[in-house]
């Protein structure tokens, strides 16, 4: 789960993490007396969404006086901001965040992620700060600085020190990033994040350290013990599809392709995939309605694949363990009568009571198409959706 800057940056002060003064509005009128609170001639009109790229997409601007604040702001709420992270339809902007301006010396780069080959969590710095960090890492790796913090001992002084030497800081400036790095530390690991990225992290005019922008992602299977940052939860930056999908407990991520995939279990729907492309098809959907499936939450999935006017064709796959094939039959006869499609519908069924499942299939009256296995099924996929 994502969660906004001026959220993200609350928290980091909270962890003795620099950032400027600032404050979220929802209002142009909000705005001004936010501005004022602040104080000063000028300020940051930053728009609030879920992607990178803000400042180039006209999201992040500087205004000189307290009508500006309002005009800009005017001129963002209401309105989706499109990214080179977003698509074509943008993100839509609820709130901005006025800001004091930073007196900007240098740019740099720093995240927290899990590593997963390593097992642990990783800091990943550069000198390359205010950039895509991915066009970095591909045409100048040299400039990216990996750190893996055993977790056993925590992060060391030492590390910090590294860290410091390799982002050219001086001595005092080094001082203040071993206190960045380890209230992230301490924050990544008692809110159970899976990443907090600080581009960029800028030392200023007066040589101090400070996050000038935030972005935090928070593990969804830990959300359970943080009901506080559960709160902070915004659907209107998710896709409409993977909203609906949250609320039926099913794990769903739109994709860009026309053939839908609802597959129980996260392997097995890669798999599907996988299968869907060997065969130059494109999976419109990644859909995992989990070991634990019912009639119902079949017949919900069905209508959120549904309401993805691109799909052409259904291919259902799964593999009867917990759940029984004769179950996920009724369900997928069931949600095929109450939502009336006439998309060809691929059904791969394996595992206990198969053939009762496919009993079922066959004399429903629908017309499915079976699948003896998963090349079978992919293959019958893709040839339904090319007509």
């Amino acid at each position: 789960m994502n969660i906004h800057e001026y959220q993200a940056k609350k928290l980091f002060a909270e962890y003795g993490v620099p950032v400027p003064e600032g404050a979220p509005a929802s209002s142009p009128e909000e705005a001004r007396q936010q501005a004022q609170n602040l104080g000063g001639s000028s300020w940051m009109v930053k728009a609030q969404v879920h992607a990178g790229g803000r400042g180039k997409a006209g999201g992040v601007k500087k205004v000189d006086s307290l009508d500006d604040v309002e005009a800009v702001t005017k001129s963002l709420i209401g309105t989706n901001l499109v990214t080179h992270q977003t698509n074509a339809d943008g993100q839509p902007i609820h709130h901005v965040l006025i800001e004091t301006p930073s007196a900007i010396a240098r740019e740099l780069y720093l995240s927290f992620v899990v590593d997963r080959a390593t097992k642990r969590v990783a800091i990943i710095s550069s000198t390359e700060g205010g950039m895509d960090i991915e066009a970095v890492a591909e045409e100048t790796p040299e400039k990216i600085i990996n750190t893996f913090i055993d977790p056993v001992v925590g992060l060391q002084a030492y590390q910090c020190r590294d860290i410091g030497f390799s982002l050219k800081l001086d001595k005092k400036q080094i001082g203040e990033l071993s206190k960045v790095l380890n209230g992230l530390y301490n924050l990544f690991v008692e809110k159970d994040l899976s990443l907090v990225e600080i581009n960029p992290l800028i030392t200023t005019a007066e040589g101090n350290v400070m996050a000038l922008d935030g972005k935090v992602n928070v593990d969804d299977n830990a959300l359970y013990r943080h009901p506080e940052l559960a709160d902070l939860y915004d659907a209107s930056q998710e896709d409409e599809k993977e909203v609906r999908a949250r609320q039926f407990d099913l794990n769903y991520i739109a994709l860009d392709g026309d053939i839908a995939c609802m597959v129980n279990g996260a392997g097995l729907a890669m798999a599907t995939m996988d299968m869907v492309k060997l065969h130059n098809g494109e999976p419109a959907n990644f859909l995992d309605v989990g070991g634990g499936t019912t009639a119902a939450k079949v017949t919900e999935a069905f209508k959120l694949i549904l309401s993805d006017t691109k799909v052409k064709a259904i291919l259902v796959n799964i593999f009867g363990g917990i759940v029984k094939c004769d179950l996920i039959a009724e369900g997928v006869i069931h949600a095929i009568k109450e939502t009336g499609t006439d998309l060809p519908v691929i059904v791969r069924l394996e595992g206990t009571n198969v053939d009762q499942g496919k009993a079922l299939l066959s004399s429903s009256g629908l017309k499915t198409i079976t699948a003896d296995d998963l090349n079978d099924a992919a293959s019958k996929a893709v040839a339904a959706a090319k007509g």
